[in-house]
């Protein structure tokens, strides 16, 4: 298992885009804790905290696929660059600023939220050159991927808390964002992101969203968004009832654990037929692993089903990551995988909208409900849409096709 994850690693440049990568995403993947500590520690209150930190959202939201379009277009160093120095000069400019005035720190948030560089897409995009265009070493690099978001958004919030601690608020802002501009330097001076060159594409205002697959697609994860940010929302209610934030801690931690199992165990093996078919199969899993969390039980027993509810999910994501490359119009690629990213946080920024109400309406186990709910749809629309979703985009294979070829100097056996 872990074998096969250490011999991509070996491959020239995977390493170092998997781990730039990572570090480029630190600002992104610790934004919403960063600016509520942030501005709780100016004075703020928790509706201004939970207000700029879903404005950053909702601006992140916009601007990824814009930025990924960009990418397509132009190429990786010309946007993924000057886009990580604007984030990261918008949360200096809250940084020193402060949340004295609500309009200035408005700003700084949409600016960093809007410029967030789309690294994420940009790997997805990447893997086929690097890893010789070999489909199965590609599919294996994107659970890979997922298994890595999951390590990232464990460790994020730790090392913002281990920064105020050190630091301040304001420190942990600026220390993150000059983090993350480093990583993004380091993927954009390699040599893969270098020479990348999106495919040929067909002039279209709508771009990947032409494609109906990838529509539906997104309309499924958009409900798996929703039913994620549900959970994070009603893991609050249980923890208040059951011993208070060291309980939601280790609600949290077994999530991501039982994801990060998922994941590892999903890109040990190669798996035969189409990734549709497999997504459904994965996405019935996923809803099905929903249900026990309405029991809430006690703690020790929640957290084992908190873990089984993530185990689903990483294999869901990297599988979403085969189906959005197979239906990505050519030369859209980092655009689609970008629009993934995007429909997958506005859900998640919905169901933690929507789950306040109804734990306060029907107590902790209907928040859990609407996680329920969010995988039901999710399942719907991959079920309705099976004979869209049957139809790939021509040419298309793994990520990236048609793209630049694999560098030369890819080891012997793997070309």
């Amino acid at each position: 298992m872990a074998a096969g994850y250490a011999e991509l690693l070996r491959t020239r440049h995977a390493a170092r885009l998997l781990v730039g990568t990572l570090i480029g995403r630190l600002p992104n993947g610790t934004a919403p804790i960063a600016i509520v500590l942030f501005t709780r520690a100016e004075g703020g209150s928790y509706s201004l905290a939970g207000a700029l930190a879903a404005a950053y959202g909702v601006a992140n939201a916009v601007g990824q696929p814009l930025l990924g379009r960009a990418v397509d277009l132009y190429g990786q160093p010309r946007v993924q660059l000057p886009a990580a120095l604007v984030s990261a000069l918008g949360m200096v400019w809250l940084a020193l600023s402060g949340t004295g005035s609500v309009a200035v720190a408005y700003a700084a948030v949409v600016i960093a939220g809007l410029f967030t560089p789309p690294l994420e897409g940009g790997l997805r995009a990447l893997w086929p050159s690097v890893l010789g265009g070999r489909e199965e070493r590609v599919h294996q690099a994107y659970a890979m991927d997922a298994v890595a978001q999951e390590v990232m958004f464990t460790v994020g919030p730790l090392l913002v808390t281990l920064f105020v601690a050190v630091w301040s608020p304001a420190g942990a802002l600026l220390a993150l964002n000059a983090i993350g501009v480093l990583g993004a330097l380091s993927v954009v001076v390699s040599e893969p992101s270098r020479a990348w060159r999106s495919a040929p594409r067909e002039a279209h205002w709508l771009g990947a969203l032409r494609s109906r697959g990838l529509l539906a697609l997104l309309g499924a994860f958009f409900f798996v968004g929703t039913a994620l940010g549900s959970i994070t929302v009603a893991g609050v209610a249980y923890a208040d009832d059951h011993g208070g934030q060291a309980v939601y801690g280790w609600l949290m931690a077994a999530l991501g654990l039982g994801a990060l199992a998922g994941g590892v165990a999903y890109g040990a093996r190669q798996w035969a037929g189409a990734p549709e078919r497999r997504l459904r199969l994965l996405v019935v899993l996923l809803a099905v692993c929903y249900l026990p969390l309405m029991l809430v039980p006690g703690p020790v027993a929640m957290t084992a089903l908190a873990a089984l509810a993530g185990v689903f999910l990483a294999p869901a994501i990297a599988c979403a990551f085969i189906v959005v490359d197979r239906h990505a119009p050519a030369g859209t690629v980092t655009e689609a995988f970008s629009w993934l990213v995007t429909f997958f946080g506005v859900g998640a920024a919905i169901g933690t909208a929507a789950a306040g109400p109804v734990v306060e309406l029907g107590g902790t186990a209907a928040g859990f409900g609407v996680a329920s709910v969010g995988g039901a749809a999710a399942l719907l629309v991959l079920m309705a849409t099976q004979r869209v979703l049957a139809v790939v985009a021509p040419g298309r294979a793994v990520a990236g096709s048609g793209a630049a070829p694999a560098p030369a100097d890819v080891p012997a056996g793997q070309g």
